[in-house]
């Protein structure tokens, strides 16, 4: 939910690929297919609040979210809702823009989204809650790089952006390169790496989606464990 990077490809698809940053004895639970209401959905589940930070389901949507909006903020002593609730709440919409429009944030945690959704045309978007207003865009079908404004300076981003650019010039960005880069990119400094170390806090799993014209499918490493589960989705419908 800390590192996200999109890229979108030839074959009317995406990889977009995830690094959690978590606290350490905080578990997490592989992905499984749920059905959610009457929409079938896969993805990682926290097992402390349930919700999850990103998924893919049968209304042709994928969902991804990160921790903060634009910049560090202040947390409040409670909120009203998981972030993690609305992964699934938008994962399960039967028009994606129409919910983002309409849904109600007030009383949860800032947070950043990424989505896809290709009911018709695959397009991608980006909502930040910055805890008073809900920003969103289009996105053009190009490289992304996000890190998360909780664990993150701008100074930081920054770097890491540098780095994504650089990584870019020198390499095809296949779904194997894309994991090597969210694994080994930096400079050996562990608060900064896309592999981050700092003690109580690590980055525990990568999570990657890849959408063609043929398959969706959903990749999760468990850093710790050293363990790959691969699910495909076998609903895809474009």
């Amino acid at each position: 939910m800390c590192t996200v990077t999109l890229i979108p490809t030839q074959e009317n698809g995406f990889i977009l690929t995830s690094n959690r940053d978590e606290a350490i004895n905080r578990k997490t639970l592989v992905p499984e297919f749920y059905q959610v209401d009457k929409t079938r959905m896969l993805f990682p589940k926290d097992a402390v609040a349930g919700g999850t930070w990103i998924g893919i389901s049968d209304k042709n949507t994928m969902i991804c979210l990160l921790n903060g909006g634009f910049e560090i903020h202040e947390r409040s002593v409670s909120y009203r809702q998981s972030r993690g609730v609305v992964v699934k709440d938008f994962l399960s919409a039967d028009h994606l823009k129409k919910a983002i429009s309409e849904y109600d944030y007030t009383g949860i945690e800032p947070f950043t989204i990424v989505a896809a959704n290709w009911q018709s045309d695959l397009e991608f978007f980006e909502l930040v809650w910055d805890g008073r207003q809900k920003h969103v865009r289009a996105l053009e079908k190009e490289t992304h790089i996000w890190s998360s404004s909780t664990l993150y300076t701008p100074e930081m981003k920054k770097t890491r952006e540098d780095w994504f650019d650089v990584f870019q010039e020198a390499n095809v960005l296949s779904v194997d390169m894309l994991l090597d880069f969210h694994k080994n990119a930096g400079i050996g400094d562990k608060d900064v790496d896309l592999q981050i170390d700092r003690g109580f806090l690590k980055t525990r799993s990568i999570t990657q989606v890849v959408k063609t014209d043929e398959e969706l499918s959903m990749r999760y490493e468990d850093l710790q464990k050293k363990e790959v589960n691969i699910v495909a989705f076998e609903a895809i419908t474009a």
